[in-house]
């Protein structure tokens, strides 16, 4: 059989109830060409059960020892017959016609390796209203990813190959893995952005890694430390980063010099001061 447009990627740790709802909002996709992949990391509770219930054969369903969320996407990236792989957390859905509309993208812009979509936000089962900061970026995202982690996970659908150039995802954090992988990869790739809600996603329950790991801007600064070290970033580039990482080192100082956190305040003031930063002036039309 000849390889589907898309490999589905979802990981998964304890969440059955989520996961079923997840799972259903791929198999009735408008857009049918396409393989599911579970990736269970781990899981205790009736995850493998509910799954052997389900009779496609486009879902492929693999079982790994836990090893955290970055391991359990790049297993199913390996894994992935597609050249264009989609990703959806294991407590969101995507909206029927996701994977079509997604595809008519891709037909019209043969150029693009990343897109992503707008997303709708439950917490509680409340619907959010997304403050402005959230709004989605399009284009060249480097400065928006900075800021804060722009691009929602389940939103994506990015082109195999990419991975060969910018990494995979990082296996040695626990968490603000998609922050750092978008990070390395708007630094050399236009995002276009699908301006559709495509996705719903589900937060409030104490599993998310959000809540499991409360000093995100300590896995931000470490991302960022890591993209201006190793990538090759434009003189813009790299000022930006930098400038970024100490507004989020001096963040972060606030809080440990509150709890006397004597260590972690040296070794982040140390950092900073191991960084210089020159904002580059901005030259008007008339220079």
């Amino acid at each position: 059989m000849k390889n589907p447009f898309f490999s589905v990627i979802i990981p998964t740790f304890n969440r059955c109830g989520f996961l079923k709802q997840a799972i259903e909002s791929v198999l009735s996709q408008t857009e049918t060409d396409f393989e599911l992949i579970i990736i269970d990391d781990g899981s205790t509770d009736n995850t493998a059960q509910m799954i052997q219930d389900i009779a496609d054969k486009r879902l492929v369903y693999v079982y790994q020892a836990q090893q955290g969320v970055s391991s359990a996407r790049n297993q199913g990236i390996a894994l992935a017959k597609a050249e264009f792989i989609a990703f959806l957390d294991s407590d969101d859905c995507f909206k029927p016609e996701k994977l079509q509309i997604t595809r008519d993208y891709i037909n019209r812009f043969p150029d693009i390796q990343i897109f992503h979509t707008e997303e709708i936000w439950y917490r509680d089962q409340k619907l959010l209203n997304q403050k402005k900061i959230h709004q989605k970026p399009d284009g060249w995202v480097f400065d928006n990813a900075l800021k804060l982690c722009c691009i929602g996970m389940s939103t994506t659908v990015v082109k195999k190959e990419l991975f060969k150039h910018i990494g995979y995802f990082d296996q040695t954090m626990m968490a603000c893995e998609d922050y750092d992988l978008w990070l390395r990869a708007s630094t050399v790739y236009p995002f276009k952005l699908i301006p559709q809600v495509l996705t719903i996603k589900h937060g409030g329950h104490a599993d998310q890694l959000s809540r499991q790991y409360p000093a995100m801007d300590t896995l931000r600064i470490y991302a960022i430390n890591k993209l201006i070290k190793t990538a090759r970033l434009t003189d813009c580039q790299k000022n930006s980063a930098i400038k970024a990482l100490k507004q989020k080192c001096l963040i972060y100082l606030t809080g440990a010099k509150k709890r006397g956190k004597n260590e972690q305040v040296k070794q982040y003031t140390d950092l900073m001061d191991s960084y210089d930063y020159e904002p580059k002036k901005e030259v008007t039309a008339n220079e």
